[in-house]
């Protein structure tokens, strides 16, 4: 796969399955910008890493919560670095919780950042895809958001509305030969994951045709396949990364 003198930016970078997607993509020869909210040391780190390995990583601190400051931070990004040839919308949380105790202003977060945020990021990205004329996105969606999951309204909804991003803004951008794709992971070893408890783990394995999780670096190569011109004919679809669950 070739990315000689690429960027890609990433967000919700520094840990789990964002993380194994910078690395790739480091590993692959791109520059990246490491996008994340908190975490400077873990930024910090993966900048060095980079760094050691002979790769090119920028650590950039942007709250997605805060939907003005998206537009500003990326634009800037984009005067640092050019343009941002690939972008992998990562970032999401889940704050989970049955719908009829859920307040207003936790659902919203849960919608802003894992959906509204992504759906600004990109549009502030396209700008310089669509002038290039060249570009490819990944939206990382969930199987929750296909499948449905009780106490996770608010988060199912985030990651449905995601595919329809990703379906409807493949179609608008085709033409300049910019692609827009979505993953919808399953199970995957993650912090998220790790909070279950053994009994959780042993129950959903069951039900995988695989009879394991996945691991971060199961999606990132996944990602990696979509991003490059391998996949020059894929745009619009939501891929399905779980193991055989759905089976």
């Amino acid at each position: 796969m070739n990315f000689s003198g690429k960027t890609a930016f990433v967000t919700g970078a520094t840990r789990g399955i964002g993380r194994a997607v910078a690395e790739a993509l480091l590993q692959n020869g791109l520059k990246v910008i490491i996008g994340y909210a908190h975490n400077d040391e873990l930024a910090d780190e993966i900048v060095k890493n980079a760094l050691r390995n002979g790769s090119e990583a920028i650590a950039a601190k942007i709250d997605l919560s805060d939907i003005a400051s998206i537009e500003k931070s990326v634009k800037e990004l984009a005067l640092k670095t050019g343009t941002i040839d690939y972008l992998v919308n990562n970032a999401g949380i889940a704050d989970d919780g049955l719908l009829l105790i859920s307040s207003a202003d936790k659902i919203a977060n849960v919608i802003n950042t894992n959906l509204f945020s992504g759906m600004l990021v990109a549009k502030t990205v396209l700008r310089g895809m669509i002038k290039k004329r060249f570009g490819s996105i990944v939206n990382m969606s969930s199987i929750v958001g296909e499948d449905g999951n009780g106490g996770q309204t608010a988060y199912a909804a985030s990651k449905a509305g995601l595919t329809g991003f990703t379906k409807s803004l493949a179609k608008e951008v085709a033409s300049r030969n910019i692609r827009v794709n979505a993953i919808a992971p399953g199970f995957i070893e993650t912090d998220m994951t790790g909070e279950l408890s053994k009994n959780d783990k042993l129950g959903i394995i069951g039900k995988i045709a695989l009879k394991r999780l996945g691991r971060p670096e199961d999606v990132a190569n996944l990602v990696l396949f979509l991003l490059s011109d391998e996949a020059s004919y894929i745009t619009g679809d939501v891929i399905r990364i779980d193991g055989g669950l759905h089976l």
